[in-house]
């Protein structure tokens, strides 16, 4: 699926494929600097984070280990209720690795900064967060994020593993979706 297939659907392309390719390399030189020589586990936040974690463990020249983990705080809505349930658990056990939480994109921050006094509270050694996007002006609550690949607007965005009703994900670009189609 590309731009022609949904250009009704976008307002604009926000990131271009290379753009994403770019910016998922310059996220994986930052963490093979800061986890050269420890014990890394990845663990990506379902489903939106699929193709952010592919791409960023494929980019990566150290050994990590792999995990996933599906929380819901959104319904069907577009914006997140706040109320964070856990969908699927991790498998591994957390006592004294180092953590790396990777999403696609920081919205409010609410569910994330659940999720990390979530798994803080399960012995890790660190818990970091690195997300490919960033909405700063949507931030409901502070929360650190040691890698951030793009700050962006406060803009609807569909692509490369974001959604709008389960479409769009497939994308690999990153849209601004139109407001006739959620409105």
């Amino acid at each position: 699926m590309d731009a022609q297939d949904v250009q009704n659907d976008l307002t604009h392309v926000l990131m271009s494929r290379e753009d994403v390719q770019d910016t998922i390399t310059d996220l994986a030189r930052q963490i093979d600097r800061d986890y050269a020589d420890k014990d890394l586990l990845i663990v990506a936040v379902l489903k939106g984070a699929v193709m952010v974690v592919a791409d960023l463990t494929r980019a990566l020249h150290s050994h990590v280990e792999l995990d996933f983990m599906a929380v819901s705080s959104y319904g069907s809505g577009t914006k997140s209720s706040g109320v964070v349930r856990i969908l699927k658990d991790l498998d591994a056990d957390l006592t004294g690795r180092h953590v790396l939480i990777v999403e696609d994109i920081i919205d409010s921050g609410l569910t994330l900064s659940w999720l990390k006094a979530n798994l803080e509270s399960r012995g890790p050694a660190s818990v970091e967060i690195c997300t490919l996007l960033r909405k700063p002006e949507a931030m409901k609550v502070d929360i650190d994020v040691k890698y951030v690949g793009r700050d962006i607007p406060n803009e609807f965005v569909v692509g490369y593993g974001l959604d709008y009703a389960e479409k769009y994900r497939n994308l690999d670009f990153v849209g601004t979706l139109a407001p006739h189609v959620y409105s």
